[in-house]
């Protein structure tokens, strides 16, 4: 587990609508790609997302599965697993920097996924980067789009 697959992405917007987008679970369905329902089952004192219900379809990972979220502060979010019937850890984050004062982001997303049935460690690696690359060209495409009613 001590591995992880990181990639970095530069929006054109604002940490606050970076993160606006990243935070809006029910939305997930619509930029992701890997995930085709999204439920919000628990939240934090600021209305957060703390637990979250994802069915998830990756091409070599399909799972349903729960992950409880943590919020640093404004510009970061980790989550890991509370349960899974394919996964036996999943552990992200996204964590955004303000560049070119403010008007543009960069967003950095790190994952780790451990699945229950036997997978060649490089076969995993390729999962984690497709998700990783495919989430982030979603929420560039959905951030840089606008909002949507």
């Amino acid at each position: 587990m001590a591995e992880h697959t990181s990639s970095s992405i530069t929006i054109e917007a604002t940490p606050a609508d970076v993160m606006g987008v990243i935070a809006d679970f029910a939305r997930y369905p619509d930029w992701t790609g890997e995930v085709k329902e999204a439920e919000v089952l628990a939240t934090d004192a600021q209305g957060r997302a703390e637990q979250v219900r994802l069915l998830l379809d990756a091409g070599a990972i399909k799972d349903d599965h729960t992950l409880a979220y943590t919020w640093t502060g404004d510009n970061e979010v980790s989550w890991t697993l509370v349960k899974s019937q394919m996964l036996r850890a999943i552990d992200g984050s996204y964590s955004l920097r303000a560049v070119d004062g403010g008007s543009r982001t960069e967003v950095t997303y790190q994952l780790t996924v451990d699945v229950k049935i036997p997978m060649l460690g490089m076969i995993k690696r390729k999962a984690e980067k497709v998700i990783i690359d495919r989430a982030l060209a979603g929420l560039k495409k959905r951030v840089e789009s606008g909002p949507k009613a």
